[in-house]
């Protein structure tokens, strides 16, 4: 293993949530341990005050919300870490789907006054998919909120995962005094402020201590007791191959933006959360000790910078060594390209670096070249496979309210849609271009990014389809004549594949059972 010490001291990971739980200031809190920032932007009612360092997109400054992956990288004690930072939105839940593919593991923040929530569930079943080992992190302790056993209780049961509680919280709301160590029997208490400068941890070696008492008063030490008697009855001793395997989810309880209880979910995740992991492509399984590099491209950002008209492709490195200026191979597009600056991120910031190693996440200067999923290898014919492309929800027409400025909006869509936040389709024997997002906000950010970004100016009208479907057909033939005969319903993708736009879930079926020898298709990636 030439490059095992570098593949092992990478912890690539994504902060996960349903919106407003406290991810972006859970992230903001684990930037200031890794010192990679000196003051935490306050995400606060919707109203960003000093801007969350991960939110870099000007929509986002003024929604208060994450629209896009940020990719940020810091390194903490022997550690280089990747956080990957999410979209909370549901809206925007195909770019957290993607970016799950690229982490080795997650956190997931759960809110402890709202519980399991809606976004929380559709996260967890793409972590499932993919047995991602999963640390479980109950912010906002500092409110009053659910009973931590019903908590617990809610979380296993809505979320189909074991949970094994690594701190305990001393009450909650006003009442929180602090979090008791279950792993190393310290005691922490409490304090409301948002730097790191932290108290130390009490050590308690035996709960019958009565220094217990003296911390936290009597009725809570017997509580304190009880619970974890309780505890340790119930959850035994942590299996760490089970959270490897995904199967058991570590418990963390405190207040992000109080910054209390991260230091101790930081620790632990440095200690135990995975390294780099080989991976499964079209051929083979990719060793990630292997020397040869290989790569891919799972998010794709035009206008990082907007005084520079930048479109960057995150790609995350699987194996072997990435090296500044050396040419690869493009799987895809079968030619050779290299890069002369490639980036390494914190948030909007970007640092030119010579190599990187399996598991870090490498911003590549793109003029075009990229599509989300494409590979990069040194030489080998293969694609990474698992990457989902879902079909739409909503489907819209984009009208152009500026003709003069017709260029500048096919350019604009085409990027927008590059990124992977909507799907564009052009309808056949026409030039009507149709938008398809999961979501009704990704229409308000491509609206706003067309006007801000381009100049363009445009606007959306709904159109009655239900979903897109991906045709392929071993008879070209019979796939032309059902174009031909459905064309109201019949568009391209801006790859030129042919897709079917059904109106409803009938109306699908029926096109289904009337035409054996197409294949319809809820996916894109059947064209890799």
């Amino acid at each position: 293993m030439k490059y095992a010490k570098e593949i092992n001291r990478r912890k690539t990971f994504a902060i996960i949530s349903h919106p407003d739980a406290g991810k972006t200031t859970l992230t903001e809190k684990l930037l200031l341990f890794g010192g990679a920032i000196q003051v935490a932007g306050a995400v606060k009612s919707n109203k960003i005050k000093k801007h969350a360092t991960s939110d870099f997109m000007e929509i986002e400054r003024q929604r208060g919300i994450s629209v896009a992956t940020s990719v940020m990288t810091f390194e903490y004690g022997e550690f280089l870490i990747n956080l990957l930072d999410t979209p909370g939105h549901k809206d925007f839940a195909e770019d957290t789907y993607r970016t799950l593919t690229a982490v080795d593991s997650v956190i997931m923040v759960v809110d402890s006054v709202n519980g399991v929530e809606e976004q929380t569930r559709r996260l967890m079943e793409v972590c499932r998919m993919r047995d991602t080992p999963v640390i479980v992190f109950i912010n906002k302790m500092d409110r009053d909120g659910k009973n931590r056993f019903d908590l617990l209780e809610e979380i296993e049961k809505e979320l189909k995962i074991s949970l094994h509680p690594m701190t305990w919280p001393i009450n909650s709301g006003k009442d929180f005094k602090g979090v008791y160590n279950l792993d190393n029997h310290s005691l922490r208490l409490f304090t409301a402020h948002s730097g790191t400068e932290d108290e130390a941890a009490i050590s308690i070696e035996q709960l019958s201590d009565h220094l217990l008492e003296e911390k936290v008063g009597d009725r809570d030490a017997d509580q304190l007791r009880e619970d974890v008697e309780l505890i340790e009855g119930v959850y035994g001793d942590l299996n760490w191959q089970d959270y490897l395997r995904g199967k058991v989810a570590p418990v963390f309880f405190g207040s992000a933006v109080n910054n209390f209880g991260v230091k101790e979910l930081l620790d632990t995740f440095t200690r135990i959360a995975p390294s780099p992991r080989s991976r499964e492509t079209s051929t083979r399984l990719v060793d990630v000790a292997e020397d040869r590099f290989s790569g891919f491209i799972f998010k794709i950002h035009a206008n990082l910078d907007p005084k520079h008209r930048d479109r960057i492709a995150f790609m995350r490195i699987c194996s072997g060594r990435f090296e500044r200026n050396k040419y690869y191979h493009h799987v895809r597009l079968d030619k050779d390209v290299r890069f002369s600056n490639p980036y390494s991120f914190l948030a909007r910031s970007k640092d030119v670096i010579e190599d990187a190693y399996a598991g870090d996440v490498v911003g590549l200067f793109d003029t075009g070249n990229f599509k989300i999923g494409d590979t990069l290898t040194e030489g080998e014919n293969f694609y990474f496979t698992g990457i989902p492309s879902f079909s739409p929800e909503i489907f819209k027409e984009l009208v152009n309210k500026d003709p003069m400025k017709t260029k500048q909006l096919e350019k604009g869509v085409r990027q927008l849609t590059d990124e992977g936040v909507a799907q564009l389709f052009t309808q056949f024997g026409g030039n009507k271009k149709i938008i398809g997002c999961v979501g009704e906000l990704q229409f308000e950010v491509i609206q706003y990014r067309l006007l801000q970004e381009y100049g363009a100016a445009c606007e959306f009208r709904t159109l009655p389809f239900y979903k897109a479907c991906w045709l392929t057909s071993e008879e070209p033939g019979k796939l032309e004549e059902f174009l031909r005969f459905k064309q109201q319903n019949a568009a391209e993708d801006k790859d030129g594949h042919p897709v079917y736009l059904a109106q409803s879930e009938w109306f699908l079926n029926t096109e289904i059972s009337n035409n054996p020898s197409i294949h319809f298709h809820f996916t894109s990636e059947i064209h890799k």
